[in-house]
Order: C-alpha cells, then sequence, then structure tokens
C-alpha cells in the first residue's frame, strides 16, 4: 500500500443549529479555511472539501484550497467523500481520511495518525483512533462514543453505552472501576476500493439502534484498526457556544 495520502473535508452549509457553519469566521478566517490549513501541516499529499453549496466552493477555491461540488442527497460525510474519490479518479489504494469540516482544533498529528494507522497494517481497510477515558462521567455519557478492541486494537464494537461493563463496580461503585475504557475519536481512514463498496451496503440494524456508521462496516464482517492516542482532540463545534470559545482561543 503506498505511503502518501489524501485528506477529504466534508462541509455542508445546512445546519440545524449553526447555519451556514463552515463559513462562519474565527479569528477573521472562515472555519473550513482553518480545518484545510491543518490537513495541509499533517503533510496530506492533497487536500479536497467536498461541499453542497456553491458559497463554500467559492470560499475555498479563493483560499487556494480545492473544492468538490457534491449531491445534496447524500445522508452521510462517508457517501460524499465517495463521491469526490470517483469525481477525480481516484485509484483504488488510494488513502483518504475523512477530516470534519467543523473542528478547526483538530491537531495534524491526529489526521496524520489516521492515515499512517491505515497504511503501516493490512488486515483493514478503515481505521480510526481512540483515547483513554478518565472521567467515570464520560464513561456513562451517550454522546461520548466508546470501542472495546482486540489484542490487535482491532475494533470489537462501538456503543455509547458504557463498554465493556464492570459487572462488579457499575453503577453504584463506578469510581472503583478498574477496566480500561476507551473514547472513540470519529476521525477515519479508508481505501477508495473501501468506500466504493461501502455505499453499496444497506443500513443495518445495530447503526440504526445505536445512531453509529461505524457499526455498518462490523456488521458486514469488515475491520476497522483502531490504535491509541494520549487524549482525545478538543470537541469541534455544534453551537453557538462551541464558536465562542474556539474564537477566544485562536483570538
Amino acid at each position: 500500500m503506498q505511503k502518501t495520502y489524501k485528506v477529504v473535508i466534508p462541509a455542508r452549509y445546512a445546519s440545524s443549529r449553526l447555519p451556514g457553519k463552515p463559513l462562519l469566521p474565527i479569528a477573521g478566517k472562515a472555519m473550513i479555511l482553518h480545518v484545510c490549513e491543518k490537513a495541509v501541516l499533517a503533510g496530506a499529499e492533497e487536500v479536497v472539501v467536498a461541499t453542497d453549496d456553491q458559497r463554500i466552493l467559492d470560499c475555498v477555491k479563493q483560499a487556494g484550497f480545492n473544492a468538490v461540488m457534491t449531491s445534496v442527497s447524500h445522508n452521510s460525510g462517508t457517501e460524499r467523500l465517495t463521491e469526490v474519490a470517483n469525481v477525480l479518479q481516484w485509484a483504488d489504494d488510494t488513502v483518504i481520511v475523512n477530516c470534519q469540516g467543523d473542528e478547526p482544533l483538530i491537531p495534524p498529528e491526529l489526521i496524520h495518525k489516521a492515515a499512517s494507522a491505515l497504511i503501516e497494517q493490512e488486515l483493514a481497510q478503515v481505521a480510526s483512533l481512540c483515547a483513554p477515558i478518565d472521567d467515570v462521567e464520560e464513561v456513562f455519557n451517550p454522546n461520548a462514543v466508546k470501542v472495546v478492541r482486540d489484542q490487535q486494537e482491532y475494533a470489537l464494537y462501538f456503543s455509547r453505552a458504557p463498554i465493556p461493563w464492570d459487572r462488579d463496580c457499575f453503577p453504584a461503585k463506578a469510581a472503583d472501576s478498574t477496566a480500561s475504557h476507551f473514547r472513540h475519536i470519529g476521525i477515519y481512514s479508508y481505501t477508495a476500493s473501501f468506500l466504493r463498496r461501502y455505499i453499496t451496503w444497506p443500513v443495518s440494524q445495530l447503526e440504526q439502534i445505536e445512531s453509529l456508521e461505524q457499526l455498518r462496516i462490523l456488521n458486514m464482517g469488515e475491520r476497522i484498526f483502531v490504535p491509541a492516542v494520549s487524549k482525545a482532540p478538543a470537541a469541534g463545534i455544534d453551537t453557538q457556544q462551541d464558536l465562542d470559545r474556539v474564537n477566544a482561543l485562536l483570538s
């Protein structure tokens, strides 16, 4: 497998809580441009924004980055990535990192780690990352997705529930638990050939129950390589409060 990789940044204009989110200014620059710059710093061979809106496309191209207009009917960023891979005719063995357009604080080394995780193993065509959880409240927080892995760091299951369940400590003596819990970090790397197969698969029951798209992959018997990093990155931007927080940090 080749050692170079590309980054695709899905960026939709519509957002129920922050309309036009990718174009909102942070420290005088559109949010999406901060993410593009992080991807370049990560060493990506090519950085492409996948959008459904002409305003985002124009903003990205005026700043000197590449962007591709994609269908408004996609149900996920993964589908949007696949369209980019097909439009740009990337070879099946191309490694593509899916970097969310609302994470202007994502460390470049994390993007690089997601790519190298996939490149440096041969059993999976998908890789992601996780980080240890050291806060009991986070273990029980359904917004923090947990992952359980095998000895080779391939995912066994992802859940919003506190897995593994410490039978002797949960829930009454949660603070005494010695179980190792890992939070899934939502950055993925794939081969282009995997993406082209993925979009043909039906939605799985587990995926619907947990509202976790990655369970479709496990349901089909495919592996996901999930090595750990020391800590999870800062949360992305979903609300005005998040935007104010990041603006304060970067200003």
